[in-house]
């Protein structure tokens, strides 16, 4: 019998991984923190960011989903140790993934503010989300070339460039976001919102370019585009398919919830965007865990070794648990200063602080559920994900949220819809992976 996957083995991932993994909601959550300060209409500001931000997540996240499809390939056929039959594999779907995202990021400024007012954003908000998008959303290629990357570093078993490339991103954009914002006098002009997006393209930029150089440097993959296809890009569009109306799921529960709370006032979209960032930066943290999963999980099956396999699974579970509970515990001690990190307007600290209880209750229901979705993404089970995902937000978050809105429980229906999404997600996840995965460890 193989060793069972290590403590130390499992950190020597998965702190990196973390690192590298928050970088992106740092990146939102120093945009947020610093708009929600500004001197003029900081409520307004800081609902356009949230509205925006969450229309770019939208986006982001159902092309990024190649970046896990990516991941398991490569990390199943570095199992079987025939890396060489998929060289020319990560080249072709990055390729093909930018030039989606410019496509994409072309049409969608045609029909920006017509978006936005789905969102039921309005007046001041609105322009602010125009502007605020137009500028950001050029860093949308440049992301998606950041992450792909990650994904074939991830493959290799490696969560260290990614970290490094994470980390000299995020300062960059703290120290622009600042500069850009309220300006360096006889330097820099204040630039307002506008200021946090440009920040954050050129932050974006940077990593991309740092990205392509380490990829380069340290892979065996030379990211050039050339014909014919890979034997395996067909399994990689199908899964990164999956993936992607996954993501489209995923992302309607999130439309739902910030057009909601757009509907109760510029209070209430204000202090949902501030929970959201905060949710989401907790999301990443504890995908270091999952990452895991999605590293080694492609591996052992490329090696058929099913019985640690399942090991993984119950000390990924454990140990995503524990970093929750000290999540948990921090927020409780720090609760009323985590809100007037983000704004000092005393109607949406009001807010905030009356749904930040459900955030941190949930945590580690979270915790399971990320890890097992790491997992299935890293066995390439992408038609589970996609199915769970499905049925979490129709037959959970959506029903729960119009239940909690007729009742009139306005942010705390938003939360509650959150919680049974998470809980429906976890459970059926944990239950298809038992289901297949224990027989074959006896």
């Amino acid at each position: 019998m193989k060793p069972k996957v290590s403590f130390k083995q499992i950190n020597r991932l998965a702190i990196p991984a973390i690192i590298a993994g928050i970088a992106e909601p740092l990146l939102s959550i120093t945009d947020t923190a610093i708009v929600g300060n500004v001197h003029d209409n900081p409520i307004e500001s800081l609902a356009a960011v949230g509205i925006a931000g969450s229309f770019l997540s939208a986006i982001f996240w159902i092309l990024a989903q190649t970046r896990s499809a990516i991941s398991a390939i490569i990390a199943q056929y570095l199992g079987a140790n025939k890396l060489d039959d998929i060289k020319t594999l990560p080249g072709q779907i990055i390729t093909i993934n930018i030039s989606l995202s410019i496509l994409i990021y072309i049409i969608t400024l045609f029909f920006v503010e017509t978006i936005f007012k789905l969102y039921n954003a309005e007046g001041l908000i609105l322009n602010y989300a125009v502007d605020y998008y137009k500028i950001r959303a050029i860093g949308l290629p440049l992301t998606i070339f950041t992450f792909s990357v990650f994904g074939i570093f991830r493959g290799l078993q490696n969560t260290y460039w990614p970290m490094v490339i994470s980390i000299l991103g995020t300062v960059l954009n703290i120290v622009l976001d600042y500069a850009f914002v309220f300006g360096i006098e006889g330097f820099i002009p204040a630039m307002h919102i506008e200021g946090a997006a440009y920040a954050s393209v050129i932050a974006q930029g940077f990593m991309a370019l740092l990205s392509l150089v380490l990829v380069l440097k340290k892979t065996p993959f030379r990211l050039k585009f050339t014909f014919p296809f890979n034997k395996e890009i067909k399994r990689l569009l199908l899964l990164s398919l999956n993936l992607f109306i996954r993501a489209l799921a995923l992302n309607i529960a999130l439309y739902f919830a910030n057009a909601f709370a757009t509907k109760y006032g510029n209070n209430y979209i204000a202090a949902q965007t501030i929970a959201f960032q905060i949710w989401l930066f907790f999301a990443f943290f504890i995908d270091g865990y999952s990452s895991v999963g999605n590293i080694v999980s492609g591996r052992l099956l490329g090696e058929k070794d099913y019985k640690n396999l399942w090991n993984l699974s119950i000390d990924l579970t454990k140990y995503a648990a524990f970093i929750a509970l000290i999540l948990c515990a921090i927020c409780f001690m720090l609760y009323q200063p985590i809100g007037q990190l983000f704004t000092k307007e005393t109607a949406v600290l009001d807010t905030f602080y009356g749904i930040f209880w459900i955030v941190i209750m949930m945590q580690p229901l979270n915790a399971i559920a990320f890890v097992f979705d790491g997992l299935f993404k890293g066995l390439a089970e992408a038609v589970t994900l996609r199915n769970t995902l499905v049925i979490a937000t129709f037959l959970g978050f959506i029903p729960a949220l119009l239940i909690g809105d007729y009742f009139g429980l306005k942010l705390h229906a938003v939360w509650i819809a959150f919680t049974v999404w998470m809980l429906l997600r976890m459970l059926i996840l944990v239950f298809k992976f038992r289901g297949k995965y224990l027989s074959k460890t006896h």
